[in-house]
């Protein structure tokens, strides 16, 4: 709904609650108008039900009301004299109208200065729980979010299995979009496995559902700080259809809510305004290359030629001391059968069965040189030969070097795929980039004017259709929005470039274009934790910060020994008292 919408909506439900509530208001010895002023209605409830007013503000926070209006609900029958479970259960399940039956029906008596503490241990248990998860929901909703780093796209400079502190406040908290969802879970309850929030992912239903009214328009709430070129940001991936992020062939597309879309952790490497383009892996900004802070560990593939067949255990070995996160075979096949489309939409089929994944290195006028990963059977069925002294590893810069300087090392070079990739943003053939070889592109920035044919549309059209909302369609050489003939565009928001460190094991912008801010949730400012698997904790990066110069430093340590010295405090505080 739009704002206007809500409006209207939030008017209905205030007049709906006077209806139902306006002769109670009187039993407790108010005016019965005060039930339909919106606002203050709620403010004079809390009076009634003798709970303090800041509640008023936490029945209007998106998913903490939720919780708060059953409570709500509860203690207002309670106010006057329905204390029996059946009363509790009755006001619950039906949305609050068992209020009506009181207001209209029962003879009831409104109970003034009643004891609002829980009569139950039980009721003392439930009511802790509730305020809880109101308290956790707010802080990790409008402040502080825990995030855990699910891939390798930034591998060096942040770990699969650092558990992250991400700041919400930086950039300014985004209001949830999804009005009716579960607290403090992203788009899926753990567990059971089932979707966390109320709407209709089917692209056909998408516009009609009545579900999906329930939307909020985009808000954010003022941050104190801008998104700066090479940022560390944590964002809702744009272009996300997936039901499961690891499942890249599911049955259908699932088109999500803005805030249930998948949470990623990128480097922002282009920012409003800018010009990138990205040369052999190197990105460059206005012509310049791209400074990243010293924390930064750029990796790249490198082409390392041996000089003699290679044992198991010495490549074992190399990958480990490397630290080298993936290996990749050269193969040669022929340029006749790599060239067949029955073929290449075979390779295709192994690719999304994950038993295949090949690239184009290089080619003469007979064979194909390939780079990639494949299955003997598959190999020898399509008559592929291998390369065994040539591979290409995942390698720091630092690395490189070293490998470089090793005695079965005959030569090793940066590699930098210089083919089309259909994969690759805009995904236009009339484009031919790839990952390492891209651009360049104009990052656009709010207010900022652009020529709009269509040659550059394929750039924009997914940004002006999808992000701002209008209509892009074309007729011969001319390019509509709206229906209206157009030959250049203002952009109504800003967005930015976001990348991975780890340059060829990355999905990121290059596959999907830019990154609109309302899509952006925070900045990662801490990592509290960092495991290895599940046996090997990595000591040296808890509490550690995300930003900064320099190596990490741990505030472990200190943290623990402030916190033996607090409870040390309390206890001899406890026993003085005692005394």
């Amino acid at each position: 709904m739009t704002s206007t919408q809500w409006l209207i909506f939030i008017l209905i439900i205030q007049f709906i609650h006077g209806l139902g509530t306006w002769k109670l208001y009187v039993k407790a010895g108010r005016k019965a108008w005060e039930a339909f002023v919106p606002v203050y209605n709620a403010v004079v409830l809390m009076k009634i039900i003798n709970r303090p007013r800041w509640w008023t503000f936490l029945l209007f926070v998106p998913i903490v009301n939720l919780i708060m209006l059953p409570v709500v609900w509860v203690e207002t029958a309670r106010s006057f004299g329905k204390n029996q479970y059946i009363d509790t259960f009755l006001a619950v399940i039906t949305l609050g109208f068992y209020n009506y039956y009181l207001n209209y029906a029962a003879d009831v008596s409104y109970v003034e200065n009643r004891n609002i503490n829980p009569k139950s241990s039980s009721g003392d248990w439930v009511s802790s729980i509730l305020f809880a998860i109101v308290a956790a929901t707010i802080v990790h909703t409008y402040f502080i979010q825990p995030f855990t780093i699910p891939s390798s796209s930034l591998e060096k400079s942040l770990l699969v299995g650092d558990f992250l502190f991400v700041s919400k406040i930086h950039y300014g908290a985004r209001v949830p979009m999804s009005t009716v969802a579960t607290p403090m879970v992203h788009d899926t309850i753990p567990v059971v496995n089932v979707k966390s929030y109320l709407y209709n992912d089917k692209i056909e239903e998408n516009k009609t559902s009545l579900k999906n009214k329930l939307q909020l328009p985009y808000m954010r709430i003022p941050g104190f700080e801008t998104i700066e070129r090479n940022d560390i940001v944590v964002f809702n991936q744009p272009a996300d259809t997936l039901l499961d992020m690891n499942d890249f062939t599911p049955d259908r597309n699932y088109y999500k809510p803005i805030d249930k879309k998948t949470n990623l952790v990128k480097r922002c490497v282009g920012i409003p305004g800018d010009s990138l383009q990205i040369i052999d892996g190197y990105v460059y900004i206005n012509g310049k290359k791209n400074e990243l802070p010293d924390r930064a560990k750029l990796q790249h593939h490198y082409t390392w030629e041996a000089k003699d067949n290679l044992t198991q255990s010495y490549m074992d070995n190399l990958i480990n001391q490397y630290e080298i996160e993936t290996v990749s075979s050269f193969y040669k096949i022929d340029k006749k059968l790599w060239d067949n489309p029955r073929i290449k939409a075979y390779f295709e089929d192994l690719k999304k069965q994950r038993k295949a994944y090949l690239k184009e290195s290089s080619r003469d006028s007979l064979m194909v040189e390939v780079v990639g990963a494949i299955s003997s059977d598959e190999m020898r069925k399509l008559k592929m030969e291998p390369l065994p002294l040539k591979y290409n590893l995942n390698l720091t810069a630092e690395n490189a070097a070293l490998i470089k300087s090793l005695p079965m090392t005959k030569s090793l070079q940066q590699f930098s795929y210089q083919h089309e990739d259909p994969t690759v943003f805009p995904h236009n053939p009339q484009y031919n980039w790839n990952y390492d070889n891209f651009g360049p592109i104009y990052i656009p920035e709010k207010g900022a004017t652009v020529e709009l044919n269509l040659e550059v549309l394929p750039l924009y059209k997914r940004l002006i259709s999808e992000y701002e909302g209008k209509k892009v369609t074309t007729r011969g050489n001319q390019v509509l929005i709206e229906g209206e003939p157009v030959n250049s565009y203002t952009f109504d928001n800003d967005y930015y470039w976001m990348m991975g460190d780890n340059r060829n094991n990355s999905v990121d912008a290059r596959a999907w274009g830019y990154v609109p801010f309302n899509h952006v949730v925070g900045k990662p400012v801490f990592i509290w934790m960092s495991w290895d698997g599940i046996k090997n904790p990595r000591w040296e990066r808890w509490f550690t910060t995300v930003g900064g110069s320099g190596k990490p430093v741990s505030y472990l340590i200190p943290f623990l020994i402030l916190l033996a010295g607090w409870f040390g405090f309390n206890k001899w505080r406890q026993k003085k008292k005692a005394k």
